[in-house]
C-alpha cells in the first residue's frame, strides 16, 4: 500500500481500471492534455492515448448522452463533469434514458458519471452543489460518495465494473486535504451498498457521508471530552442505502442525528428519517434530528458560506440536545 491523497486515489482507480479493461475510457471537458479542471485525469492521455481519454466540447448533455450510446455498444465510459452543478444539464439523459434502460429494454447502461461536489472552497452558487437528493427519487441509478481516499479508489473501481449507471460524487474540499494508505488492484475494491462505522459510541448516532464525515469526527472528539460517546455511520453509498447498518447503530444508541451538506428541505436526511421512524421507532429515546445546510444558494463570501454549511460546532450543539432529551 501507499499513502496517497483523495484525489490521487481517484486517479489510481482510473489508471488501474483502464489498464485492466480496454473498454474503459474517459471523456469530458479538458480531461486530456490539461488533466482535468482539478488534475484528476493528469497523465491518463499520455498513458492511454487520445482515443481513450477524449476531450469534449462544453456540452454536458452531449457528454452523458455519448457515454450512454457508447455503453450500448459494449464500452465502459467514465464521464467527468468539471463541477457537479452542471449535472442538471444531463438530467433527462440520466433519469429518462440511463436509469430506465434495464427496465425498458433489459440492457443495462454501465456508465460512471463523476465530478466534484460541495462547498467550503469559495466556489459560490454555481460550483458548490450537493445534488444527491435530485437523483434519490430515480430508481435505476446508484449513487456513491466517498469520505476517505481508500473509499474513493475502492468505490470508483466498483462503480466502473457495475453493470448499471453510477453517479460518483467526489468532494473537492477533500481532494488534497486527506491522505491515507490505499490498497492496489482488486484488494482496493469497496462494494457498493455497504456503510461503514467510522467511530464506535453508545450515547448517540450520527449518520452522514462525504465531507460531513470529517465534520462529524471533529464534533465527536469535542463531545468525548464532555463524556458523550458518538457513533458515526458513513453511508458511502446513497442509493441503495444500507438500512441494516443504520438501524443497528440506532438500536445501539437510541438517538440519531442525520447530517448532510445539502440544504435541509427535501434532502436525503428526510428519507433516512422515514426509514428510522418506520423500521426503528421502538429503538428511539429522543426525536430524530436532522442537520443540513441553510435553505439558500451557496454564498460566495467566506463568512456567509461558513454560516451556511453545517459545522462541528453545530453538530455538537444538536448532539447535546439529543442526549439531554
Amino acid at each position: 500500500m501507499a499513502v496517497v491523497t483523495y484525489l490521487e486515489a481517484i486517479r489510481q482507480a482510473l489508471f488501474e481500471e483502464m489498464a485492466r479493461d480496454e473498454r474503459v475510457f474517459v471523456l469530458g471537458e479538458d480531461v486530456g492534455a490539461y488533466g482535468g479542471a482539478f488534475k484528476v485525469t493528469e497523465g491518463l492521455q499520455e498513458q492511454f492515448g487520445e482515443h481513450r481519454v477524449i476531450d469534449t466540447p462544453i456540452a454536458e448533455a452531449a457528454i452523458v448522452g455519448s457515454a450512454i450510446g457508447a455503453a450500448y455498444m459494449g464500452m465502459r465510459p467514465v464521464a467527468e463533469l468539471q463541477f457537479i452543478d452542471f449535472i442538471s444539464a444531463c438530467f433527462d439523459m440520466l433519469t429518462n434514458f440511463a436509469a430506465k434502460s434495464r427496465y425498458r429494454t433489459g440492457a443495462g447502461v454501465p456508465i460512471v458519471v463523476r465530478g466534484p461536489i460541495g462547498g467550503g472552497v469559495g466556489g459560490g452558487p454555481f460550483h458548490s452543489l450537493n445534488p444527491e437528493a435530485f437523483f434519490l427519487n430515480t430508481p435505476g441509478i446508484k449513487m456513491v460518495e466517498p469520505a476517505t481516499p481508500a473509499d474513493a479508489k475502492g468505490l470508483l473501481k466498483a462503480a466502473i465494473r457495475d453493470e448499471d449507471p453510477v453517479l460518483f460524487f467526489e468532494h473537492k474540499f477533500l481532494y488534497r486535504r486527506l491522505k491515507e494508505d490505499v490498497p492496489e488492484g482488486d484488494a482496493a475494491i469497496v462494494p457498493i451498498g455497504r456503510a461503514a462505522v467510522r467511530r464506535e459510541g453508545s450515547d448517540a448516532t450520527i449518520v452522514t457521508f462525504g465531507a460531513m464525515v470529517q465534520t462529524a469526527l471533529e464534533a465527536a472528539k469535542q463531545l468525548e471530552h464532555e463524556g458523550v460517546g458518538v457513533e458515526i455511520v458513513d453511508l458511502r453509498t446513497l442509493a441503495p442505502i444500507d438500512r441494516e447498518t443504520v438501524l443497528a447503530s440506532v438500536a445501539k444508541t437510541s438517538r440519531v442525528l442525520l447530517l448532510h451538506e445539502a440544504t435541509l428541505t427535501g434532502g436525503i436526511g428526510g428519507e433516512l428519517a422515514a426509514i428510522v421512524a418506520e423500521e426503528g421507532f421502538e429503538y428511539l429515546d429522543a426525536p430524530i434530528a436532522r442537520l443540513g445546510s441553510v435553505d439558500a444558494p451557496v454564498p460566495y463570501a467566506p463568512p456567509l458560506e461558513a454560516a451556511f454549511l453545517p459545522s462541528a460546532a453545530k453538530v455538537v450543539e444538536r448532539v447535546k440536545a439529543l442526549v439531554k432529551y
